[in-house]
């Protein structure tokens, strides 16, 4: 199997460049080029629809990043944009006083995701988690968290410990996905300390292959958190309005004492949400203050509104399961017949491709080549980030993508393994 042809990227490569001058880094964090192939990759995009992408070189890629998450349905919904755009035109959407979207936003999740009693709203994944801590703090009186997954950029969590003070996350613990007995244990160390255990109920490690929660996982985290006396948060942005209409936590049965949404739930407009039991939610009423010029923005209200109306009227969420089965599926029996060490992890809305480590790292080599050679194919998956399944993904998108994968393990069992 040949190379597939490098692909025309002299425009994003040139704004690049300048953008170095402006901007520290160019772009941010994880969107800059050594997370994805340098060189190979587009850097800068023009314009999306539906599940598709184009970069500002033209090439048109289908997209499986989804912007990190938040395309559940796809890019420029018409429905969800023309609500927006009235609501704009008709109302407007800054103001001293907050309007009764919120309202009306709050009233849905209380429908429909198990533990949402009461709500507050942000803007990102981030503020939300943060939040979930400071009120879970304030409620026990407690300090110290305990945590498993991502939770976003801010000082209590953040991987790369640059310009925070260490006494700003020594109180800050980690335990591993699934290992319930490394909890315990953390627990049992900080006994009569620990504010809340903040976990994703599903496993999404950074880099590494997704992991199914095992059997009683999530209701031991949530007996041991009672025992403690800890609030429970999971940690939804990436796993709510995907895995289920009500969160993971709807979808493997354990309710949880708080949970945070973000991503999907408005479809990219920038939304975040800390939603619990009333009696922890209420230290925001006096005892938490939280206030933000922006978080009243009636927009991303708006959006989430019509984005969950839309994920429930059409049942959005059974097709993503649909397509998801069939396109990991395939997948799995690519992986199986082409033997190069690699594997597929996740559920049919989420998946990742990984490579197992060898004791010479050639796996290394391996991914690179493989992500490589599907972006030359305008497959537009993260070599170090799990992909999503949109609803705006075809039949025809997932066969064309099953078969640049297959040409791409292909080229990678000619190339290490003569």
């Amino acid at each position: 199997m040949k190379e597939a042809p490098k692909l025309n990227l002299t425009n994003s490569m040139k704004e690049f460049e300048y953008a170095k001058t402006l901007i520290p880094g160019a772009v941010a964090g994880i969107r800059r080029p050594y997370n994805f192939v340098e060189g190979e990759y587009p850097i800068y995009f023009d314009n999306g629809k539906g599940g598709r992408v184009t970069d500002i070189d033209g090439n048109e890629y289908i997209d499986y990043l989804c912007a990190y998450g938040p395309m559940i349905i796809g890019n420029r919904e018409e429905e969800i944009d023309n609500a927006v755009i009235a609501q704009m035109q008709e109302k407007g959407f800054c103001f001293s006083l907050t309007q009764k979207y919120q309202n009306m936003l709050a009233e849905k999740l209380k429908e429909i995701v198990p533990c949402a009693e009461m709500s507050f709203f942000v803007t990102t994944g981030s503020d939300a988690t943060t939040l979930s801590t400071r009120i879970a703090r304030s409620y026990t009186q407690k300090t110290k968290i305990i945590r498993c997954g991502y939770h976003g950029w801010h000082d209590w969590c953040v991987e790369v410990k640059g310009g925070i003070p260490k006494k700003l996350w020594e109180d800050v613990l980690e335990f591993e996905y699934n290992d319930a007995e490394g909890l315990e244990k953390l627990l049992e160390e900080n006994k009569d300390e620990v504010a809340a255990v903040i976990v994703t109920p599903y496993g999404h490690p950074l880099a590494l292959p997704m992991e199914d929660p095992k059997p009683g996982f999530l209701e031991k985290v949530k007996e041991l958190a009672a025992k403690h006396k800890a609030v429970l948060i999971f940690d939804e942005i990436r796993t709510g309005f995907r895995v289920s209409i009500g969160g993971a936590q709807k979808y493997y049965g354990v309710t949880p004492d708080m949970a945070v949404f973000g991503k999907a739930m408005a479809n990219g407009y920038p939304i975040g949400c800390v939603t619990g039991k009333t009696e922890i939610m209420k230290e925001v009423e006096k005892n938490v203050f939280v206030s933000s010029t922006f978080f009243p923005n009636s927009l991303s209200y708006i959006a989430s509104l019509k984005t969950i109306e839309i994920l429930q009227r059409d049942k959005i969420l059974e097709q993503i399961w649909e397509k998801g089965e069939y396109f990991n599926g395939e997948i799995a029996k690519l992986l199986e017949k082409y033997d190069v060490g690699a594997r597929i992890s996740g559920i049919p809305p989420m998946m990742f491709i990984t490579f197992d480590k060898d004791e010479d790292g050639t796996y290394k080599a391996k991914r690179t080549d493989f992500y490589t050679q599907l972006i030359r194919r305008k497959v537009f998956l993260q070599p170090y980030h799990h992909g999503y399944i949109c609803a705006r993904h075809t039949k025809e998108d997932l066969d064309y993508t099953i078969n640049a994968i297959e040409e791409s393990l292909q080229y990678l069992r000619e190339k290490y393994y003569k």
